[in-house]
């Protein structure tokens, strides 16, 4: 419970200082009914954390730790988010504590990842 709401303040803190103090962007969340099952294997919906600036978007996952299960996740949700849109996004997660494995498989998939151990 603790790290759900840890998450949701660093995100709102993120958001704040992208969006107000400097000014470059806009944060929004993206949520869509993903009914094929593309990322969880059943109809769902997924949200995720999107940052544009300068047309470039951003998709942002910020957790109390990564897994590799995380990261595959993650980059599911880019490969939907890229499908539905037509936009191929940049891929951060944020946390600060990352398997090693979760860590191996982000850098084989392209996902930046911002840890203490970066």
């Amino acid at each position: 419970r603790w790290g759900v709401v840890a998450e949701g303040a660093f995100r709102e803190g993120m958001k704040g200082v992208v969006e107000k103090i400097l000014g470059v962007a806009r944060v929004e969340k993206w949520e869509f009914r993903d009914e094929a099952g593309e990322v969880y294997g059943y109809p769902s919906i997924v949200e995720v954390d999107v940052v544009v600036r300068n047309d470039i978007h951003t998709l942002v996952e910020v957790k109390s730790s990564i897994s590799r299960g995380d990261v595959l996740e993650f980059w599911k949700i880019g490969r939907l988010y890229e499908r539905v849109t037509g936009i191929k996004p940049r891929l951060v997660m944020i946390s600060p504590y990352v398997d090693e494995k979760a860590l191996e498989s982000a850098t084989n998939l392209g996902i930046e990842v911002y840890t203490q151990l970066s």
